[in-house]
């Protein structure tokens, strides 16, 4: 954990949401993805995940009310969204209990997997008669994981990529996954003394570079193929996901 942060804390932090905010602006997702990555690789893991929280709640909850289909999305998805919160009490108790070299070592892997699933462009079709069972099962996946690594992304962004959702509700669907996950994973970190309010101040004072940088992104966006910084993006990603994960691999020697 961080006590005070000093200057250069503070300019890392500034910088980082800075670059994840202007990834969101211009491709609607990634905020928590780039700023959890790349805090990890100088602070640890909890430390990163506490200090994401709420640029991340304000910015995943402002998409979850924006596009119109919130009523038939909460109808359609609250199995899943109730899963991935619930379960995130039960990944976070590694928090406390688990070598956090091994925990950064499987949040490299899962940045590393979903910057490959978004290279290969490879995904999954979840026919409707399945989802009853798969959106729970799903959900429960995704909220381990993301108590145990602080990444909402895999397997429910998965999931809400298979089963048929247009673009608009795609994305306000991603919201939702990401503001419960991040209430639930912030409950949690405060229930394990990992979220204090030292802490929780430091997050708060991120939320002017996070929407700086969404500004400056939505701008980007109308300039740059999205298709092209996609592939940017999941590539930066993936060599992310491999620091982090051999910079684990070494802590564990």
């Amino acid at each position: 954990m961080i006590a005070m942060p000093d200057a250069g804390s503070i300019a890392l932090i500034f910088s980082v949401f800075l670059l994840a905010g202007t990834v969101k602006g211009v491709v609607g997702l990634g905020l928590p993805t780039v700023s959890l990555g790349l805090l990890a690789t100088t602070f640890d893991l909890t430390t990163a995940m506490a200090l994401m929280v709420v640029p991340s709640l304000a910015t995943n909850l402002l998409q979850a009310v924006v596009g119109g289909n919130g009523r038939m999305l909460i109808r359609r998805l609250w199995p899943f969204l109730a899963a991935a919160a619930v379960t995130i009490w039960v990944g976070a108790a590694a928090l406390v209990s688990v070598d956090l070299a091994l925990l950064s070592g499987l949040l490299g892997i899962l940045l590393a997997a979903y910057a490959v699933q978004g290279l290969a462009g490879v995904g999954i079709s979840v026919p409707a008669p399945w989802q009853v069972w798969a959106g729970p099962a799903f959900g429960a996946m995704n909220g381990i994981l993301t108590g145990m690594t602080g990444s909402f992304v895999v397997p429910g962004v998965l999931y809400l990529q298979a089963i048929g959702l247009g673009r608009d509700a795609l994305v306000q669907a991603m919201g939702m996954l990401f503001t419960v996950s991040t209430l639930a994973l912030a409950l949690s970190l405060r229930n394990h003394g990992l979220f204090d309010g030292e802490l929780g101040l430091t997050s708060t004072a991120a939320l002017l570079p996070a929407f700086l940088g969404m500004a400056l992104g939505q701008s980007v966006r109308r300039r740059l193929s999205e298709a092209h910084f996609l592939r940017v993006f999941f590539l930066a990603v993936l060599a992310l996901g491999i620091y982090i994960l051999v910079n684990a691999a070494l802590g564990l020697r």
